[in-house]
């Protein structure tokens, strides 16, 4: 059941219901760097927001989860929402033989035989990942409905100890040919078998587990290993984790399209790792010692004094990791020195102070 107790993801990110993808984005990384935990040691409710950022970022980002979101709520994006169990026949499962026939073989009157063998359709399904996962590579199990062979019958459709008939009419091809007499001569054309429907042979005794299609549709769990370094829009393959092959052909194979989830504090470009660090007017000007985040964890780095906003440093080997598993990009940190707010009388008089040392500093120099 879905959590009645959660906030609407729009009032999370501060959007309103029409917010485009790209006011959602923004929105987010705009709270998510606000409440990283990272950032706020000491505040215990920073975690428990920036999940909550992450969640509703997690939907909002997604159109299909969206969709199912502004429809239903959050019982639309709940894991159990709509769940039924069992199976029914092919045609409540939404699955058509005819059309799988027809898009491997083509219409009635060409292509190839349909009693040759052939390879079973390819699956593809997408899998969503955090930053992490996709830079150091994780195994996830995935989800998929699949065609098997009908374990009961062998794929032959027909009843456990029954064998089919082979067609008499077309002798088990599943094509008929036939001759007719034109002006230009014999011609000759070929179609699929009406009595067999093509598949060469006649069942008298159907499966009662596939009912003589010689397929089941199966849910089955497929645990997939992401390899490190991969990147938004890239895929994995599993061979032979596809749909079953007919007449003995192999099986197909399942795609896995590889979208990134967005991070509250790095951005990617390639190998590399991008990120910005705040510092105040004091370190940047007396230079100071900073924790740095990383994908593998705080390091610490020293900032020259008389650091300016802008200031790109770089971290050897804190990158992604190459794909091929050779070595890893870097880490460039943009420096930005943020101004102070909400000043004490105190120290606007200091800087005031400083100011003044300043400039008759500047205008010795200018005499000089």
């Amino acid at each position: 059941m879905a959590d009645q107790n959660k906030r609407d993801y729009y009032e999370v990110l501060g959007l309103s219901r029409n917010a485009s993808d790209e006011e959602i984005k923004k929105s987010f990384r705009k709270l998510a760097k606000e409440n990283h935990p990272d950032l706020h040691p000491n505040d215990k409710g920073a975690e428990a927001r920036f999940k909550e950022i992450n969640e509703a970022y997690e939907v909002l980002s997604d159109k299909e989860k969206k969709a199912r979101y502004d429809q239903y709520g959050h019982a639309g994006v709940d894991p159990n929402f709509g769940a039924g169990s069992g199976f029914g026949d092919f045609g409540d499962m939404g699955f058509d033989f005819g059309s799988i026939f027809e898009s491997i073989f083509g219409s009635a009157g060409g292509g190839r035989s349909r009693t040759a063998p052939q390879k079973g359709e390819n699956i593809r399904v997408s899998v969503t990942l955090s930053f992490e996962e996709a830079a150091f590579g994780c195994e996830k199990d995935i989800q998929i409905g699949r065609i098997e062979d009908c374990p009961d019958c062998g794929a032959t459709g027909a009843e456990p100890g029954t064998t089919p008939e082979v067609c008499s009419q077309c002798n088990g091809t599943g094509t008929v040919r036939t001759q007719q007499r034109t002006v230009l001569g014999m011609i000759s054309s070929s179609a699929p078998c009406q009595r067999c429907g093509g598949t060469g042979k006649i069942i008298h005794q159907p499966c009662k587990t596939c009912k003589g299609k010689g397929k089941v549709r199966r849910q089955k769990t497929v645990k997939v290993k992401i390899p490190a370094g991969i990147d938004n829009g890239q895929a994995v393959s599993m061979r032979g984790q596809g749909h079953a092959g007919f007449n003995g052909g192999p099986p197909g194979d399942l795609l896995i399209s590889v979208n990134i989830r967005a991070h509250a504090l790095f951005e990617r470009d390639g190998t590399s790792v991008l990120c910005e660090i705040p510092i105040s007017f004091v370190q940047a000007a007396l230079g100071a010692e900073l924790e740095v985040p990383t994908l593998d964890g705080k390091v610490k780095y020293s900032i020259p004094e008389g650091t300016q906003t802008g200031t790109v440093f770089r971290l050897k080997g804190k990158g992604i990791p190459n794909l091929g598993g050779l070595g890893r990009g870097d880490q460039f940190v943009t420096v930005v020195v943020e101004t102070p707010r909400n000043l004490t009388k105190e120290q606007k008089e200091l800087l005031m102070e400083f100011a003044g040392l300043e400039e008759k500093g500047f205008f010795r120099k200018k005499k000089k």
